[in-house]
């Protein structure tokens, strides 16, 4: 893994792309209640594919949080030619804009650059081998970053929730009220993360300013499957954890295979010096109160 050289110049901005999304909107909010000199624009703000407008939006001495991402996952197998252009195209675009402006870029990338055949947590340096388009594209949009700026940091996250809109949490406190028993498969294990901790986990990056690698896991502690998680939302609303029942893969097939195993190790984090995000159980209850 490559060492990360040091910052020169003082951030005079930090500019969030995708910021109406689950993460980019978090980041914002919280960088502003820091009192941090914070930018966040969405899609109809800055087109990431848009070369020549990624260059007008990015100033010198900024740090660029890339929260931008094609992450419809089923319905990139058959739309690739857009999934390459956000997750790919996209990325190499900041990076070039960064190169040239002096600025400072942190890519929020996937555990799906992995095959998910794993039975340990995987390290920054384990080999890639992404099974879907989704995967392939991001993993095209890690490398293209690195080509054009070896000090830009790729922070891989995974299962990332806030339990509002439509995400899995979300979609378990609404089918308690709804449903006598819910199925959910067991058999797919990985790294619950709360995206508010990761906005948090960000936000210490940028101001911890240098050093360190420059590939970066960042996801909640612990590991649990979408049958724990589950249970474990049913429980933090005061229902039966038992109405949660569990079930396989193979019971639903989808478009694009999801990972067996997709645990991120921390050890590269903590290794840069920076405060592990909380347990992936402690993150839920805060999520849900």
């Amino acid at each position: 893994m490559r060492k990360r050289r040091a910052r020169l110049l003082p951030v005079t901005e930090i500019l969030v792309t995708g910021a109406n999304g689950q993460l980019g909107s978090l980041v914002v909010n919280r960088a502003s209640a820091r009192g941090l000199d914070v930018r966040g624009v969405g899609s109809g703000d800055l087109d990431i594919t848009d070369a020549q407008a990624v260059n007008e939006q990015v100033k010198p001495g900024s740090v660029v949080i890339n929260c931008a991402a094609y992450t419809a996952v089923d319905a990139a197998e058959t739309d690739e030619e857009r999934a390459r252009a956000v997750n790919a195209t996209g990325p190499e675009n900041l990076a070039r804009a960064c190169v040239a402006a002096g600025a400072d870029l942190i890519h929020i990338s996937t555990d799906y650059v992995f095959s998910g055949e794993a039975d340990t947590p995987y390290e920054t340096d384990a080999p890639t081998g992404p099974r879907t388009v989704y995967g392939s594209t991001k993993l095209a949009g890690e490398r293209a970053v690195h080509r054009l700026m070896p000090t830009a940091r790729i922070v891989r996250t995974a299962w990332v929730y806030t339990g509002t809109g439509t995400d899995f949490v979300a979609t378990m406190r609404r089918l308690e009220s709804e449903r006598d028993t819910v199925n959910v498969v067991t058999d797919q294990v990985g790294s619950p993360t709360f995206a508010g901790d990761l906005a948090d986990g960000l936000l210490q990056l940028v101001e911890s300013g240098t050093g360190g690698e420059t590939v970066l896991h960042a996801t909640n502690g612990g590991a649990a499957s979408w049958f724990d998680l589950a249970r474990a939302v049913f429980e933090e609303m005061g229902a039966d954890p038992d109405r949660v029942v569990g079930c396989t893969s193979a019971e639903f097939v989808r478009p694009a295979p999801r990972p067996a195993y997709s645990v991120l190790s921390g050890r590269a984090w903590a290794a840069a010096g920076l405060r592990p995000l909380p347990h992936w159980r402690d993150a839920l209850r805060t999520a849900l109160s």
